[in-house]
């Protein structure tokens, strides 16, 4: 399960990745595209001005017809050698993003520039400039976790019936993180939603049998090579994040807000849903090696919710998140899911 999570995780990654950098090619060549048609139009419209005042000034008698003709073949002329002259600025700077793609070398769009008409321009950044432009106000995340899963039982994680290291739970998902100030980076709303898996695996050779609504620990009649128990869920977490990566201010003295470069930490919680539960067993019978899956559903909560905060510097964060939810829903004793481990937020 190890083994087919990471390939996930970096299926996952590599994806994002290739997305984002076709998708920020597409955008620049599509305003590429719209600056060379905003240049035929323009220079046509003007040219179809002064062919219409050359008319005028020729059904009023001003020129005669072979003037006419003459000055109506010179604008042409000169209109179609300036749209020569601009759309080979943009054939340049096309040339420059395919091979930039072709290279892995794309550079980001400055959308904070525009030409003297008030159109978006495409300004090609040169050299390591970190100031260079600063994140939408709304960004987004891979997010990857994992590390040690367990219960508390009535409240208390001491003398635990599931192996402390043997016990472990995986996470994956996105999240959109929001600056929740025009002109502060301090406070932002981080929400999403992620897949989850909850391992348990009882010591002292035992497993899980149901006895109508309650699932017990009972211990088993063979040695058990395997003893484990996975709940998959699908969750919705909502934190509010505090990231003190600091303003930084460029050569123009434009503010520049970046996320994910300094301390963070974040407090919320989650509500999701148990979409399976399964217990894996494996041991020897007669010489053979047997694996069993039960799926009997173990009388857990479909419904959960919980508490989750962490803690950390960068991309990488220490995470604990609490379900208040009872793992089994009618057991006379209460269990509820604790988990502690490491989480990854790729910005």
């Amino acid at each position: 399960m190890q083994k087919i999570i990471f390939y996930v995780v970096a299926f996952v990654c590599l994806v994002v990745t290739k997305i984002h950098a076709q998708e920020n090619f597409e955008n620049r060549a599509k305003v590429i595209a719209a600056n060379i048609e905003r240049i035929t139009k323009e220079e046509k419209a003007i040219l179809k001005n002064k062919v219409d005042s050359i008319n005028a000034r020729w059904e009023q008698n001003q020129i005669t017809r072979e003037e006419a003709d003459t000055q109506k073949l010179e604008a042409a002329n000169y209109h179609a050698k300036r749209i020569e002259e601009r759309v080979a600025v943009e054939e340049a700077n096309l040339n420059l993003l395919v091979k930039e793609q072709v290279d892995g070398k794309i550079k980001e769009r400055d959308t904070t520039k525009t030409d003297e008409e008030g159109y978006f321009v495409v300004k090609y950044k040169k050299g390591k400039n970190k100031f260079k432009s600063g994140e939408k106000r709304t960004t987004t995340q891979l997010v990857v976790a994992g590390g040690v899963n367990n219960v508390m039982t009535d409240g208390a994680l001491a003398n635990s019936k599931f192996r402390y290291w043997g016990s472990h739970f995986y996470e994956v998902g996105l999240t959109l993180n929001t600056r929740l100030a025009k002109n502060d980076n301090l406070l932002h709303l981080k929400y999403g939603f992620s897949a989850v898996y909850n391992n348990l695996r009882p010591s002292d050779n035992q497993y899980f049998v149901k006895n109508y609504d309650q699932t017990d620990l009972a211990p088993s009649s063979v040695w058990l090579k395997e003893s484990r128990l996975r709940n998959v869920q699908l969750i919705f977490p909502v934190h509010l994040e505090f990231d003190f990566t600091p303003v930084k201010t460029n050569d123009k003295g434009e503010k520049v807000f970046r996320t994910h470069q300094n301390f963070r930490a974040g407090i919320g919680g989650y509500i999701g849903a148990n979409l399976n539960t399964k217990q894996f067993l494996e041991y020897e019978r007669d010489g053979y090696d047997i694996e069993e899956t039960q799926n009997s559903g173990f009388n857990t909560n479909g419904f959960i919710y919980g508490l989750s905060t962490y803690v950390g510097y960068r991309s990488m964060s220490l995470y604990l998140k609490y379900d208040l939810n009872p793992l089994f829903k009618d057991n006379a004793t209460k269990q509820n899911n604790i988990s502690l481990g490491l989480r990854f937020d790729f910005n």
